[in-house]
C-alpha cells in the first residue's frame, strides 16, 4: 500500500509522463517497501509480549516468526531504505526518507504512548509519502498541498480515533485523557478544517483546474461532516475522513493528470 501511495504521489507530480521517471520511480518503490516492512517488523518485535493476548494471531506470537528474526527484518529493511535513498537524485528525497526513519524508529520506541506526539508522528509519515513521491521526480511543489492536506486529515482521524478508543487505551497518555474528549475533539475538528483550507490553493495558485476543484469539494463537505458528526460518534467521524481522503486523493489525481 505504501508502494501505491508513492506512485500515486509520482502521478500527482508529474501528470501522464509517470515513466519518463522510471528510474527515480523504481528506487524510490524499494525504499518505500524496505521502510514499511521495517516498521511493521519493528513494531511486531517491540508489542510481542503485548500481541499474544492482544493479535495471537500476529506472526510472532503465532510462532511463524521467532522475535530475533522480526528484528533482523527491521534492521534489514532499514538499512535497504537508508541505502537506496542514497541512490536518489537530491538531497530532499533523502532528508524525507531519514527523517522518516528516524520518526518511525522514535514512535516505536517512545512517543507511541505519548498521545499526542504520537498522532503528530503518524501525521507526517502519511504526508511525508506524498512528499517523498514529488521530491523523487523534482516536482514536491505540486505535492506539497497534498501532504499537507494529509498531515492534518491524519491528525484529525488520530485525535478522533484515540476518544473512540479511550477506554480501551489503559497504557497510552492519548490527548483526550489529557485534556478532556470534548476539547481533544475539537482540536481533531481544527486539525480536519484547515484541510480544508489548505484543499483550495492549488485551484487559487492556478496549479491545477476547475476539474480538481469540483472534486475536491466533494471531500471537503466530508470533512467538514466528519469534524461535526465525531461528536456524537467518533466511530463514524474517524470512518468518514478516510473516505474524505480517498475523495481528496482522486481530486489530486484528476488535477495531476489534466496537467
Amino acid at each position: 500500500m505504501g508502494v501505491v501511495g508513492l506512485l500515486l504521489a509520482v502521478l500527482i507530480a508529474t501528470g501522464t509522463s509517470l515513466f519518463d521517471f522510471w528510474y527515480d520511480v523504481l528506487v524510490g518503490a524499494v525504499v518505500v517497501f524496505s521502510f514499511v516492512a521495517a516498521g511493521n517488523s519493528l513494531n511486531d518485535y517491540l508489542d510481542r509480549d503485548v500481541d499474544k493476548v492482544a493479535h495471537p494471531e500476529r506472526p510472532v506470537p503465532s510462532g511463524r516468526i521467532s522475535p530475533k528474526m522480526a528484528l533482523w527484518i527491521a534492521v534489514v529493511g532499514f538499512v535497504i531504505a537508508i541505502g537506496c535513498s542514497l541512490l536518489l537524485r537530491n538531497l530532499e528525497s533523502i532528508i524525507i526518507v531519514l527523517a522518516a526513519i528516524v520518526v518511525i524508529i522514535l514512535y516505536e520506541l517512545r512517543t507511541k504512548a505519548k498521545g499526542l506526539i504520537g498522532n503528530l508522528s503518524i501525521a507526517f509519515l502519511t504526508g511525508g509519502l506524498f512528499l517523498l513521491g514529488g521530491a523523487i521526480v523534482g516536482h514536491m511543489d505540486r505535492t506539497i498541498a497534498m501532504a499537507a492536506m494529509a498531515f492534518l486529515a491524519t491528525l484529525g482521524r488520530e485525535i478522533v480515533k484515540d476518544i473512540q478508543d479511550m477506554e480501551g487505551d489503559f497504557d497510552r497518555i492519548t490527548l483526550p485523557k489529557r485534556i478532556g474528549r470534548k476539547r481533544a475533539g475539537i482540536v481533531g475538528s481544527v486539525a480536519f478544517l484547515l484541510a480544508v483550507a489548505l484543499s483550495f490553493l492549488p485551484y487559487l495558485n492556478g496549479m491545477f483546474g476547475l476539474e480538481y476543484l469540483a472534486a475536491v469539494l466533494v471531500a471537503d463537505a466530508i470533512f467538514i461532516y466528519s469534524s461535526i458528526v465525531h461528536f456524537q460518534n467518533p466511530k463514524k467521524g474517524q470512518t468518514w475522513a478516510k473516505y474524505g481522503m480517498l475523495v481528496a486523493l482522486i481530486a489530486f489525481l484528476i488535477g495531476g493528470l489534466t496537467l
